[in-house]
């Protein structure tokens, strides 16, 4: 029985044209290329998470994730491009002529094309150097966001305000990665000139000890507040500093959960918070002895011996 099948079917293969056998072979070909990209799609993807398992590190698995698309990538160009040599064999083009052809005109477009093989490179190094991972948030070739994709070409990344930005690496001469290994929370408050400093900065490190305790913040955060102390002197305000040493990626929320405390704090203890303001002394003695010229709300001058 089983011979009679195939005698039915080498018996159906000589009654084909050979137009219809070519596409018969083409089919086949293409046929066999898919399965060959679904099947090294999922030996990559079943080998990461085999790795990705025994790695205790979270930084590891993200750079584990990283690698299995630039490698699920590089299969899928690969077979893609033997399946397309196959075809062109399959209809009559001979390959040979083709390839040496590529060689040559692959010298030419070398040489307009420097843009495209530097980001090739560019990607390569920073893969292998581990600078990008998916899930970073960082700023490079003038954009920032978090890292959506990583290409040999070029890196997807998405911002706050959801825009997507694809970046060459050719063009990618610094990285600024705000998500490796840890982070710092800095916030800057400013105070009124006539407020204690010291009791503002004493305020600063009660609530960024409240903070810490919190059982909702206690993991995010890892070391107590750091009073770095008065920082500047602004047009209107002192500027003190102060910074959490924070997981990476909860810097913004950390800072944003600081700052609405401290405004409570700051309004509960009386101490100011200022907004622009200018006060003007029209030829006050260094002493003092001349009082500050004030304006009221009308706008009318209001000197020492009464309102013009």
């Amino acid at each position: 029985m089983d011979k009679a099948i195939f005698d039915q079917i080498l018996s159906l293969g000589y009654q084909l044209s050979p137009a219809m056998a070519s596409a018969l072979r083409i089919g086949v070909i293409l046929v066999l290329a898919w399965l060959a990209m679904a099947f090294s799609h999922k030996l990559i993807r079943t080998f990461r998470i085999y790795i990705s398992s025994s790695m205790q590190d979270g930084e590891e698995v993200q750079r584990a994730a990283t690698l299995g698309r630039v490698f699920r990538y590089a299969a899928s160009v690969i077979i893609s491009l033997v399946a397309g040599i196959l075809v062109l064999a399959e209809l009559g083009i001979s390959v040979a002529p083709i390839l040496g052809a590529a060689g040559v005109v692959g010298l030419a477009v070398g040489f307009g094309a420097q843009s495209l093989v530097k980001d090739y490179f560019s990607g390569f190094f920073l893969l292998l150097e581990n600078q990008i991972r998916l899930g970073d948030v960082v700023e490079a070739g003038g954009k920032s966001g978090m890292v959506e994709e990583i290409t040999l070409r070029y890196v997807r990344m998405r911002n706050y305000d959801g825009h997507v930005h694809y970046v060459p690496n050719g063009s990618i001469t610094a990285v600024t990665n705000m998500t490796r290994g840890f982070a710092q929370a800095v916030v800057d408050v400013g105070v009124a000139y006539r407020e204690s400093v010291d009791q503002a900065l004493e305020v600063m490190r009660t609530v960024g000890a409240e903070l810490r305790a919190d059982a909702a913040f206690a993991a995010r955060i890892l070391d107590d507040v750091e009073i770095v102390g008065v920082d500047s002197w602004g047009d209107s305000a002192v500027i003190l500093r102060c910074r959490f040493k924070v997981v990476a990626i909860e810097q913004w929320t950390v800072r944003r959960e600081f700052l609405r405390r401290l405004k409570y704090a700051f309004d509960a203890a009386g101490i100011e918070i200022p907004f622009p303001h200018l006060t003007v002394y029209p030829g006050q003695a260094k002493d003092g002895s001349s009082p500050a010229l004030r304006l009221s709300m009308e706008g009318a001058t209001q000197h020492p011996g009464g309102t013009q």
